[in-house]
């Protein structure tokens, strides 16, 4: 029995040490703010979040806004970087002109020369030409077959190229026009 009464009186202690907190409690409460007091920290709150909230969206869509303008810009003005390399060309091309040809073997090289110019202003504006050589494999990615004529040549081979393509970075902007050879 003595362990019985060791037992409430242990409980009696555990409340006797709750008592100060519940305490504690009480008073936290009385210090608390009244209804009228949270309802205006609790509005004040909500117009700051509010106003957080307005400004968040403002900015992404100022953020939008200057995206869609940067590609936008983009678009219109990719073409400058390539159009640069062209000017020079079109400078020779008019020197070409301008000039009294007295031999032909002079205009030629003048011209020549001119070609290399693009050539290499497409080189730099990563554009690239695709001439196939007679007797390539016919590529459908890369060529367009214009007639297919009988040949003593394997068949769908490049028999002659029309007209050279060209590419740009990968991209097929215009296929060579070749014709290929016929099936035996």
């Amino acid at each position: 029995m003595t362990q019985e009464n060791q037992q409430p009186s242990s409980e009696q202690e555990n409340i006797a040490s709750d008592t100060p907190a519940e305490g504690s409690a009480e008073a936290s409460v009385s210090e608390a703010n009244t209804p009228e007091q949270e309802i205006a920290e609790l509005n004040q709150k909500l117009t700051e979040m509010q106003d957080n909230f307005l400004r968040a969206k403002a900015e992404g869509e100022n953020i939008r806004r200057r995206a869609a303008e940067d590609v936008s810009k983009a678009h219109k003005f990719a073409i400058e970087s390539f159009a640069e390399h062209l000017v020079p060309v079109t400078d020779s091309l008019y020197a070409a002109l301008t000039a009294e040809a007295v031999d032909a073997k002079a205009f030629k090289e003048g011209l020549e020369i001119t070609l290399k110019q693009l050539l290499s202003a497409f080189e730099k504006g990563r554009m690239t030409e695709i001439n196939p050589a007679v007797g390539d494999k016919f590529d459908p990615h890369h060529h367009q077959a214009i007639a297919s004529v009988p040949s003593d040549q394997e068949a769908n081979t490049v028999v002659s190229v029309l007209q050279r393509g060209y590419s740009i970075a990968d991209r097929i902007l215009r296929p060579a026009l070749v014709t290929v050879s016929a099936p035996k």
